[in-house]
């Protein structure tokens, strides 16, 4: 999730990702994504398996900015909002 395009970035799991960024969205929950206002979401990874997904996440929290924005824009070119297409 991003707070606008090049802005501040948020990397989380969920196993319900339309519930969790309507959360975001409508900051109803307290702490980083509130504070910083990250509402949109502009990139997402599916997995089967949760196990998959934490230790994707965690992956991704060790890489650098430019990595995160250069994964980030080999989908989402103009960092467009993608919660109305799930």
């Amino acid at each position: 999730m991003a707070s606008k395009k090049y802005g501040t970035l948020y990397i989380g799991v969920t196993s319900e990702l339309k519930h969790r960024v309507f959360q975001h969205k409508e900051s109803l929950i307290p702490g980083f994504t509130q504070k910083y206002k990250v509402h949109l979401l502009v990139y997402f990874e599916e997995y089967a398996d949760i196990r998959d997904a934490i230790a994707r996440e965690k992956q991704l929290k060790k890489w650098n900015r430019a990595w995160k924005i250069r994964l980030l824009e080999s989908m989402n070119p103009e960092w467009e909002d993608l919660y109305n297409d799930l």
